[in-house]
C-alpha cells in the first residue's frame, strides 16, 4: 500500500460552498437550541444535514403536503403530459361552498365553473396554500383525488422518502398521513433542483383571484437580513406551526424545516436561528474537481512512464469554517506498482480526507488518461531497471 498527501488548502481557498451526521468534524459547532418538536438544516448543494433534532418522528406535515402536491404537478408537466398553459374548469367537489371539508381551512375560492391554467391553479396552491387549487389540480392531472395520491405516493418511493405517506392532496388531517423534517428537506432540495420557473413561484409574497388578494404565509419572505425565496407553512390543530424556509447567501443555499413550533411568529424565529447558525458556522467548498490532477505515479511496462490520478466527481462539504484550516488529504494506491495496460477511469486506490486525525470521507482515486503497453524493448528496458 503506498500513500500520497496531496495539497488540499489550495482547494479548500475556492469560494464558499455530501451527505454526513452533524457530528463527523472533530469540532462541530453546537447548534442553536430551537423550540418545536422536530427540525432540520440541510446544505443544498450536499445534501448534508448540518444540524437535526427528531428529524425521522414521524408528524403531520399539514399543508406541507402540498409540497408534494405541487412536484406531482411539475413532474407532469416535465414528462410533457400536461402543460401549464392548460385550461382548467373547475369541479363541484373543489368547490369550497357547500363542502364541509373545506371549512375554516385555506383557499384559493375558486367557484365551480371557473376556467384558469395549470399555472394559476400551481400559485393558487403554493401562495394561498388553496385546498381548492390542489383539488381542482389532482383531478385534471389525475382524474380525481385517490389517483393524484397515489402519484405522490409514488413519489415518495423514488425520492426514498422513508418516514412519509400521503393520504390527502393538500394536508387536511387524515389518518395514516405523516412525514418528517428529514423527508421534507430532501423533497424541498427536489423542488429547488427541479424547474426555476415552477420553483419562482414559492417567491411570491401575494395572489389576487375572484377580487381576493391574499398573503403568502411564509413571513421571512419579507426579512431583509435574510434571502429566503420559498417555501412553504403549514398548521392545523394537530401538527403545531411548520415552515420550510430556503435562503440564499452568495452561492451557497441552506434549507431549515421546522414542525411543531408554537406559534407562526414563533416558526419563524426559529427558522431564522437555523439558517443565520448555518451561514455564520459553515462554508461549503469544492474540494475535489472532476477530471483535474492530484498525482502523478508510475507505470511500469508501458508506452508511458507516468499516469495522472484524481477522482470522477466533482465533490462538495460543508465544512465548519473553524476547521477548514485542519482539512488535509492524501490518496492510498491499492497497489503500490501499477503495470500496463491501464485505462482511463480505472479505479487505483481511494483518496481519504480528515479533519485533523479524523477520517470524514472517502472517494475511489481513478487514473485520469490511458496507457498502452510498450514496445518489446521499452518493457525489457522496465524489466531490467524493475527487478534488478
Amino acid at each position: 500500500m503506498k500513500i500520497r498527501l496531496f495539497a488540499v488548502c489550495s482547494l479548500l481557498s475556492l469560494s464558499a460552498h455530501t451527505a454526513f451526521a452533524d457530528d463527523i468534524f472533530v469540532n462541530a459547532p453546537p447548534p442553536p437550541q430551537i423550540q418545536a418538536g422536530s427540525w432540520v438544516l440541510m446544505d443544498y448543494t450536499t445534501g448534508q444535514i448540518l444540524a437535526a433534532q427528531n428529524e425521522h418522528v414521524r408528524r403531520n406535515p399539514a399543508s406541507l403536503t402540498k409540497l408534494m402536491t405541487g412536484y406531482v404537478v411539475d413532474r407532469a408537466i416535465d414528462s410533457g403530459r400536461i402543460s401549464a398553459n392548460d385550461m382548467v374548469t373547475v369541479g363541484k367537489d373543489a368547490w369550497a361552498k357547500g363542502n364541509p371539508v373545506f371549512d375554516g381551512s385555506s383557499l384559493m375560492f375558486l367557484k365551480a365553473g371557473d376556467r384558469l391554467t395549470v399555472h394559476d391553479l400551481s400559485r393558487g396552491l403554493i401562495i394561498d396554500s388553496g385546498n381548492d387549487a390542489c383539488v381542482a389540480l389532482a383531478d385534471y392531472v389525475a382524474g380525481g383525488q385517490p389517483q393524484f395520491v397515489a402519484m405522490m405516493n409514488k413519489y415518495v418511493q423514488q425520492l426514498r422518502l422513508r418516514d412519509t405517506h400521503f393520504e390527502t392532496v393538500h394536508g387536511l388531517d387524515a389518518p395514516g398521513q405523516h412525514s418528517s423534517a428529514y423527508d421534507l428537506a430532501v423533497l424541498s432540495r427536489a423542488i429547488i433542483h427541479g424547474e426555476p420557473d415552477f420553483y419562482h413561484m414559492y417567491s411570491e409574497r401575494s395572489l389576487t383571484w375572484n377580487g381576493i388578494t391574499q398573503q403568502n404565509r411564509n413571513g421571512l419572505l419579507w426579512d431583509k437580513g435574510l434571502n429566503v425565496d420559498g417555501l412553504k407553512t403549514g398548521h392545523t390543530a394537530s401538527a403545531g406551526f411548520n415552515l420550510i424556509a430556503s435562503s440564499v447567501d452568495g452561492e451557497r443555499r441552506l434549507i431549515a424545516v421546522v414542525m411543531g413550533a408554537e406559534s407562526p411568529k414563533g416558526r419563524e424565529d426559529q427558522a431564522r436561528k437555523l439558517l443565520h447558525w448555518g451561514q455564520d458556522n459553515f462554508d461549503t467548498v469544492q474540494v475535489l474537481h472532476k477530471g483535474k490532477k492530484i498525482g502523478t505515479e508510475t507505470v511500469w511496462y508501458g508506452d508511458q512512464k507516468k499516469v495522472e490520478v484524481g477522482t470522477n466527481q466533482d465533490v462538495y462539504l460543508a465544512l465548519p469554517k473553524s476547521e477548514v484550516p485542519n482539512i488535509k488529504a492524501k490518496y492510498v494506491l491499492d497497489n503500490p506498482e501499477m503495470e500496463a495496460p491501464v485505462t482511463a477511469n480505472q479505479h487505483v486506490g481511494e483518496i481519504e480526507l480528515f479533519d485533523r486525525d479524523k477520517l470524514i470521507a472517502h472517494w475511489p482515486l481513478v487514473t485520469l488518461t490511458d496507457v498502452k503497453k510498450g514496445s518489446a524493448w521499452s518493457r525489457f528496458s522496465d524489466y531490467l531497471s524493475h527487478k534488478l
